[in-house]
């Protein structure tokens, strides 16, 4: 009898454990964990919508917080939404947005992830890459990217700003300007047409520049009017702010630059 009753347990130790395998997923009924979204920065790489496919500019990035509000940037403007978790289910709802300028491209592309970033979508992780699709077939999709520390990360730069309004650079001129900040006070990189070096004293959320040495090469004019737009940004007392792989540089006149963490490789 001893014999039979721990055979029972057995058996019924090893049903518990199918059951629990099934509930991983194997279609039983039971309740299933879907893919982890919450909780990760996601870059946005792309947006495809009426089966157009539209890279995303640099800094469009979304994160959802463990309470399923979701952060974060369509290109340009910030913002805002709601959102609620059913398996493999993302539901989309009430988004806000900041409302400044943007380069018409840009603007573009913004309607086009917005649009798409409503709603029910469902979700489907694969390693480090994330795609949501819309009921019509729609999608988005992103990339987990780990943040960027200040000091010792290239930032290119990407738009320069004017108090609430972001442009992008001259033509011609994306992704020649590069600033990197040293652990030792330094500061270097590229303005567009001629190298530079100087000091960056680094306080709480400012960066205090001193007087910035540079190389003296004559360069098309839209690399000299980058040039010139960014030595009056390096120049003296500025407020920065980092969101995730994001950099600011915003001047005492409102003026500044957008720029973002080059990537491994780049």
């Amino acid at each position: 009898m001893a014999v039979a009753a721990l055979a029972c347990l057995a058996l019924a130790a090893c049903g518990r454990e199918s059951g629990a395998g099934a509930r991983d997923g194997d279609g039983s009924g039971s309740v299933r964990t879907g893919p982890r979204v919450a909780g990760v920065h996601w870059n946005v790489d792309s947006v495809t919508a009426g089966g157009r496919r539209t890279a995303a500019p640099d800094g469009a990035h979304v994160l959802i917080d463990a309470k399923g509000r979701a952060t974060g940037n369509f290109g340009c403007n910030h913002f805002t939404a709601e959102t609620r978790t059913d398996g493999d289910t993302i539901t989309v709802r009430r988004a806000t947005t900041t409302a400044m300028g943007c380069d018409k491209n840009i603007e573009r592309f913004e309607k086009a992830l917005s649009r798409t970033f409503s709603g029910e979508l469902t979700a489907a992780v694969t390693g480090r890459n994330l795609t949501l699709t819309t009921a019509a077939g729609d999608s988005i999709a992103l990339t987990s990217e780990s943040p960027a520390p200040l000091t010792g990360t290239t930032w290119t730069v990407t738009s320069l700003v004017s108090g609430t309004t972001a442009s992008s650079l001259p033509g011609g001129t994306e992704r020649t300007a590069r600033l990197t900040f040293g652990a030792d006070g330094s500061v270097r990189g590229a303005l567009g047409c001629n190298s530079f070096r100087g000091t960056a004293e680094i306080t709480g959320t400012t960066v205090t520049f001193g007087p910035v040495e540079s190389t003296r090469m004559m360069c098309p004019d839209p690399a000299m009017k980058l040039e010139r737009a960014l030595l009056a940004v390096l120049d003296g007392r500025t407020t920065y702010r980092i969101d995730h792989r994001t950099l600011t540089l915003t001047a005492a006149n409102g003026d500044g630059l957008g720029a973002t963490a080059e990537k491994a490789g780049t």
